[in-house]
């Protein structure tokens, strides 16, 4: 739920009123303004989801994947909103590919937000089973990303 935030003196209201808008529209958890000396931030409590079928909004084919997978597979979700990167520029290959064998803490891809670029590393090690976002694609937090196979 939102909480309704203070206009901080210097940004005019109908700036603040739409960041405000801008937050709750694209459900971002936390939202950090600074211009000049003046500072806005946006907190708003995330409940996590308990399993797929209660996540936030996902593209179709990727919640259609997601409840479909095998139990034993591990899912791994995007821990923000941002955009998806399976590479670190246009010019390499990406980190992972499918059927790629992945050790704890490797790098799997990059989810960029608000001009920050976030690593996101593989929590067990295993075998790539799929790759459910593609490269450039938006992503919402909690969406599932990959399935892993672990290994014994």
């Amino acid at each position: 739920m939102a909480r309704k935030a203070k206009r901080p003196s210097g940004l005019p209201q109908h700036e603040a009123e739409a960041l405000l808008r801008l937050a709750a529209q694209y459900d971002v958890a936390e939202l950090e303004v600074a211009w000049g000396d003046s500072r806005i931030r946006i907190r708003r409590e995330m409940a996590r989801p308990a399993s797929p079928r209660q996540e936030a909004p996902a593209p179709a084919e990727a919640t259609e994947q997601a409840l479909a997978h095998p139990g034993h597979l591990l899912t791994v979700e995007a821990p923000m909103v941002g955009t998806f990167y399976r590479a670190p520029s246009p010019n390499v290959p990406p980190y992972v590919s499918e059927g790629d064998t992945v050790k704890e803490g490797q790098i799997l891809c990059i989810i960029e937000a608000m001009k920050l670029m976030n690593e996101i590393d593989s929590k067990v090690a295993g075998r790539i089973a799929r790759i459910l976002v593609e490269n450039g694609q938006p992503v919402e937090y909690g969406q599932p990303l990959f399935f892993i196979n672990p290994l014994p």
